[in-house]
């Protein structure tokens, strides 16, 4: 866990490239005293958790989850699409369990973050260490590691002396991957190196679930931070100030989670 003291930043920021994520305007925002985790929650954490609970999650329950088409093999029987972003495909026996379908398993990937979890159920895994969620302000505060308005969470420049700091989508989206960065999906925590607080994976790998309602709508959650399909072409939020939702309880192989808590 990272301490971060009550004390006030600069959130948001005033890029205009999508309007309906409202990330401006700048404002002063303060938080009170709060930990937050240094990793993701990983595979192994919420195998943990289910053993101990028998937890069960939305995916388990309804048989199917959505899963980046290019991570399933070439003789993948069709599945349903989704319209304007057809590279999701609907995968029968997709959970957390069984990220690309019901031919795959963690085996060696206990260390990569838990995906295909809904924010109820990554509030349900964070009940039970004595956790909850951070707000999306405790979440960009800590995010940011102490830089005031840069562009991502090391600085301003994507991969200062060509070295890349995140796992994000290179190449031509979402036909041809040219893994610069050294990963196609999901990349274990703590891959990359830390932001100045000591944060892992702050951008790319996975989106991020959040406490907050999306600009008041409570069927839609904050997500933070993008994931290992953002690209600039369509989807540059892995900028440390970018934003986006979800619906409540949605599933997907590029969404995870960590743990917050307060200070006692």
């Amino acid at each position: 866990m990272v301490a971060v003291e009550a004390g006030s930043f600069r959130m948001g920021t005033e890029h205009g490239r999508f309007p309906a994520d409202r990330e401006g305007p700048v404002r002063d925002v303060r938080t009170d005293a709060y930990e937050i985790a240094v990793h993701l929650v990983t595979n192994d954490d919420f195998a943990a958790f289910a053993a101990a609970t028998n937890f069960r999650t939305i995916a388990e329950a309804e048989g199917w989850s959505f899963v980046f088409g290019g991570l399933l093999p070439d003789d993948f029987p069709p599945t349903r699409g989704v319209v304007g972003a057809e590279w999701w495909r609907a995968v029968e026996g997709a959970d957390w369990r069984h990220p690309f379908g019901p031919h795959s398993d963690l085996e060696g990937i206990g260390d990569h973050p838990v995906v295909h979890v809904s924010w109820e159920e990554a509030v349900a895994y964070a009940s039970w260490v004595g956790g909850r969620l951070p707000t999306e302000a405790e979440w960009e505060r800590a995010a940011r590691g102490g830089l005031d308005q840069a562009e991502y969470a090391w600085g301003d420049e994507l991969t200062p002396d060509g070295i890349h700091r995140c796992n994000i989508w290179q190449g031509d989206f979402p036909v041809t991957n040219t893994l610069d960065d050294g990963y196609l999906g999901t990349n274990p925590v703590g891959a990359f190196a830390p932001n100045g607080w000591g944060l892992h994976d702050v951008a790319g790998n996975v989106w991020e679930w959040c406490a907050d309602d999306f600009d008041g709508r409570p069927h839609h959650k904050v997500i933070r931070g993008g994931s290992y399909l953002c690209h600039d072409s369509y989807c540059n939020r892995y900028r440390v100030g970018a934003r986006s939702s979800n619906t409540y309880d949605t599933s997907t192989g590029n969404m995870g989670f960590r743990v917050a808590f307060s200070a006692s």
